[in-house]
């Protein structure tokens, strides 16, 4: 879906890429104030402001680096990142806090995560841990 969360989106060739400490992938950047409202007590953690980017990599620990290559890893954060468990009780949709087997068993969730992106009305870049939408992580 390439019109969703318009507002909040940029298109995918501006967004910067950096590499990840841990695996030396690359990975997307993601604002700022999207790892402050998914990281435990940010203000113990003293995080500058900087790029941060996103590690969708299941094995690796670290879930958020700075341009700085600090990081941080799952058990610095209060939300469980679904993209990096194997859970089914896992989150796909944030906003509206929809599970992998809900997702895969209930075509009505998508449908409604669909028709509430259209209305403008899902918070995917400080909800989503990823900063982005959700509808790309939903089964096919």
């Amino acid at each position: 879906m390439s019109d969703c969360c318009p507002s909040q989106q940029k298109p995918n060739q501006d967004l910067k890429r950096h590499c990840c400490p841990k695996n030396g992938k690359q990975y997307l950047e993601v604002p700022y104030r999207t790892v402050l409202h998914h990281v435990k007590n940010p203000w113990d953690l003293s995080l500058k402001e900087q790029r941060y980017y996103f590690c969708d990599d299941p094995r690796c620990e670290i879930v958020y680096f700075g341009l700085d290559n600090t990081f941080i890893t799952q058990s610095m954060l209060r939300t469980i990142v679904g993209i990096k468990t194997t859970t089914d009780d896992a989150l796909i949709c944030y906003c509206f806090g929809i599970t992998k087997t809900e997702a895969r068993s209930n075509k009505q969730a998508k449908a409604f995560v669909v028709e509430q992106t259209k209305n403008g009305t899902c918070a995917c870049e400080i909800r989503n841990p990823t900063g982005r939408c959700c509808l790309k992580d939903f089964p096919k």
